[in-house]
């Protein structure tokens, strides 16, 4: 236990330096490997069995989709699908943000996704309409969060793959709580441009104007029906349906749309590796990483520590929210479940949490981390694609964390909504 107490600090320290995230996990683990006299050859071992995992068979490939559509332009069919339906909504186009975003989680699943694919065309067109770069900025990361928790979604296949619990389950119990998500950014977004008088569209579409809209971007909208409605009747997995959304994709960007070229495919392929291989190689390291931990019987003591603390389950999943929420300002979400999951969650799930009301309740918390200072990786990529400063930035931020907190307490005291779509498939 001593001994993985001082691996967990060492990769604090580290971490806390500037090492990076996949350095800071793999010298402490070495260092205890060498010092244990355990063979070299486990670490070869344990990279080779985290990677033997058939729903992480999905992350390449639903980024692999999520590349294509920015690469063949299918997003920008979206965006504007989206800002003649709700454009004059008030707020505008910053509601067409959000909008646009569930609409692209359907087929990206992953939160940088969206505001590096999605996002750059949305900042624009709000810029050019009159809103300032800020506050652009702010709500495109805001409404970044609905990807990674409606399906598809990349961090909830990683969190069913180190939980072994159902990735069909886990990924539609994301359903409702992403349009809960939107309802309250919309809803926000509302207040904001009534007092602010932001811009928005002269006057409603007519028929002809929402059918013209709607006809090129039918296609990418039917590719998350397509995915939900097959994995719900059970034509096929969710690592399977990644596979098809690609080929759908494919078809529609080569026949529909006619602009696919090998060119596109060549572009969001190369995008795709360099994707997966950096949430891939922290898979592999957080996997030697609690294999050390487990071997330390630190999940055991944490559990013991847990139960000391309270065995309502309420009151455990307010204290995981404060886990995950200050862990969410500090790392990426692939290494705070990867690192934190698999000691926090037994305890949790013994004492009559349901696992995928867990799931969904550590997800949600790790994207609000995302957008929460010091580390939110999106705020660094929204900052750095517009120039905004990030104090500015975080101004501009401040009106959209309550709805985000209001989303997270109705999901964490209400179970129900989550697991009402799963517990059809029971």
């Amino acid at each position: 236990m001593d001994l993985g107490l001082l691996v967990i600090a060492a990769f604090f320290v580290l971490f806390v330096l500037g090492f990076p995230v996949v350095f800071a996990i793999l010298v402490p683990s070495i260092a205890y490997i060498w010092w244990q006299d355990i063979p070299l050859a486990t670490i070869g071992q344990r990279v080779l069995y985290s990677m033997d995992s058939f729903p992480l068979v999905a992350v390449p490939v639903f980024i692999f989709v999520g590349n294509l559509m920015n690469s063949a332009g299918i997003t920008q069919k979206l965006f504007h699908f989206a800002d003649v339906l709700v454009g004059r909504l008030y707020g505008g186009l910053a509601q067409v943000n959000i909008v646009a975003s569930l609409i692209f989680s359907g087929v990206s699943g992953a939160a940088l996704a969206d505001v590096g694919g999605l996002g750059r065309i949305e900042i624009k067109a709000m810029k050019d309409r009159g809103f300032s770069l800020p506050f652009s900025a702010a709500i495109t990361g805001a409404s970044a969060i609905v990807g990674p928790i409606f399906p598809p979604s990349i961090p909830l296949i990683i969190y069913a793959s180190i939980t072994s619990i159902s990735a069909l389950q886990l990924l539609v119990a994301g359903i409702i709580p992403a349009l809960i998500c939107v309802a309250m950014l919309m809803i926000a977004t509302a207040i904001i441009a009534m007092k602010a008088d932001l811009p928005r569209s002269d006057r409603w579409p007519t028929f002809g104007e929402l059918w013209r809209a709607l006809w090129p971007a039918a296609p990418a909208l039917f590719a998350p029906v397509v995915l939900v409605g097959g994995m719900l009747s059970g034509s096929f997995t969710p690592t399977e349906a990644s596979a098809i959304c690609v080929i759908y994709v494919l078809l529609i960007g080569a026949f529909y749309y006619r602009d696919m070229n090998w060119g596109f495919i060549r572009e969001a392929a190369i995008a795709t590796v360099r994707g997966t291989a950096a949430i891939l190689i922290i898979v592999a390291a957080a996997s030697m990483f609690g294999w050390i931990l487990a071997v330390e019987q630190v999940p055991q003591e944490f559990s013991a520590w847990f139960k000391d603390i309270s065995t309502n389950p309420l009151v455990l999943l307010l204290v995981v929210n404060c886990i995950f929420f200050i862990a969410g300002m500090f790392v990426d979400s692939t290494t705070a479940t990867l690192l934190l999951v698999p000691i926090v969650a037994p305890p949790v799930v013994a004492a009559g949490v349901d696992p995928i009301h867990l799931g969904i309740v550590v997800v949600f918390n790790l994207m609000i981390g995302t957008i929460t200072p010091p580390f939110g990786l999106s705020l660094f990529l929204l900052s750095s694609m517009t120039g905004v400063p990030m104090v500015k930035l975080l101004k501009a931020m401040l009106p959209y964390y309550p709805p985000l907190l209001i989303t997270l307490a109705i999901l964490t005291a209400v179970p129900a909504l989550v697991l009402f779509i799963p517990n059809l498939l029971r």
